[in-house]
């Protein structure tokens, strides 16, 4: 289907363009959220009465979302969420709470500014790729801890993962059990050392002083 752009669409073209489309993805996005109109003769000559109406437009909402943008800039924001020891979370963060957490931060998102490729879905460190305007987008940061103190330590890069906490007590538990025994070896053949002669060898060293005194 061919569509005419009401504004500039990431991998597809600047407003103006007349791009050929799947007709899904144009009667289910392009056109509801007006970002485009059906390439016909009539809407032809509607783009080009407006043209210079929504280049106005488009060039007042760029300079905000560019202001706004400014602002986000190196944003962190923490979502708290119950995990498992190996990180998973319990659920997932999805771009709806993302929006939220912005939002109480005082800055205005909608959750179709946020793009993820999936739910996140683990405890750490997330980049968040926020688009504000189809020319500008601003990347931030979420935090997904289970705890404040955690995401503390995340944010400070200090954090260690419960996985890797069992597998250093693992670790530590292996190397005292080995040294333990170590030092029960040790003394083992201590002892054998120390121990007294044995009847066998009490005999042999008295055949040979009675061969030693019969020689005499």
């Amino acid at each position: 289907m061919e569509v005419i752009l009401l504004e500039r669409i990431e991998k597809l073209g600047q407003m103006g363009d007349v791009v050929t489309v799947k007709p899904g993805f144009a009667r289910n996005f392009l056109l509801p959220q007006k970002k485009a109109l059906r390439a016909t003769e009539e809407n032809r000559a509607l783009f080009e009465q407006q043209r210079v109406q929504l280049e106005a437009s488009n060039l007042e909402h760029k300079g905000e979302a560019e202001a706004l943008s400014s602002r986000l800039d190196g944003l962190k924001v923490t979502l708290i969420r119950q995990a498992s020891d190996s990180d998973q979370l319990y659920g997932s963060v999805t771009v709806r709470n993302i929006a939220q957490a912005i939002t109480e931060l005082g800055f205005t998102v909608d959750s179709k500014q946020v793009q993820l490729a999936r739910p996140i879905k683990t405890v750490g460190l997330h980049g968040v790729r926020l688009v504000l305007h189809p020319e500008v987008a601003v990347i931030i940061q979420a935090n997904v801890a289970r705890s404040e103190a955690e995401a503390e330590l995340q944010a400070a890069g200090k954090r260690i993962s419960r996985a890797d906490e069992d597998d250093t007590e693992d670790d530590t538990e292996a190397e005292a059990d080995t040294e333990a025994a170590a030092a029960a070896e040790d003394t083992a053949a201590e002892d054998t050392d120390s121990s007294p002669e044995s009847p066998d060898d009490t005999a042999d060293t008295n055949d040979a002083e009675a061969t030693q005194d019969s020689g005499a």
